[in-house]
């Protein structure tokens, strides 16, 4: 009866231990797709020109992308970089420097046709980021973007 009883706990224990939760790791972008949706963002795995992994998605009321960089024949990549785009004739380079000495986590910079742009890259290399810390590099992206579409008066 005694060994019934311990077999017994051990197996309760075994089943109330919390799953592991995985890393969001850019070697599997359907992690970084599973965190996005787990965050409240809609998030669709495409590819880039290059055929590089690519999640498309928005914040913000604003389309943005996540790439995904040093990659190995398309795939084992290590770092992903959050990139939103605006047609927005005027901002000068003035707006965007200002901007930049105030942020520290993203950049801003002007395209080839003087439209703005802003990224922030996150390091997922070595096994990648916990959920709730990517969620918090997700949260920082969020701000950032709602704060770089004021200061481009957006």
């Amino acid at each position: 009866m005694r060994i019934w009883t311990t077999l017994a706990i051990i197996a309760g224990a075994i089943v109330a231990q919390p799953a592991a939760a995985q890393n969001v790791d850019a070697t599997k972008p359907e992690t970084v797709v599973a965190a996005l949706r787990d965050a409240g963002y809609r998030a669709v795995l495409t590819k880039d020109n290059s055929g590089d992994p690519l999640v498309k998605s928005g914040a913000a009321g604003v389309d943005f992308s996540v790439y995904f960089y040093n990659c190995t024949d398309n795939k084992a990549c290590k770092t992903v970089q959050f990139h939103a785009g605006f047609v927005k004739k005027g901002v000068t380079l003035d707006t965007i420097n200002k901007w930049n000495a105030t942020h520290r986590f993203a950049r801003g910079y002007l395209d080839d046709e003087k439209d703005p742009r802003i990224e922030m890259d996150v390091d997922l290399d070595e096994g990648g980021l916990s959920g709730a810390l990517f969620k918090a590099n997700l949260a920082t992206w969020d701000s950032l973007l709602g704060e770089f579409q004021k200061a481009i008066d957006f």
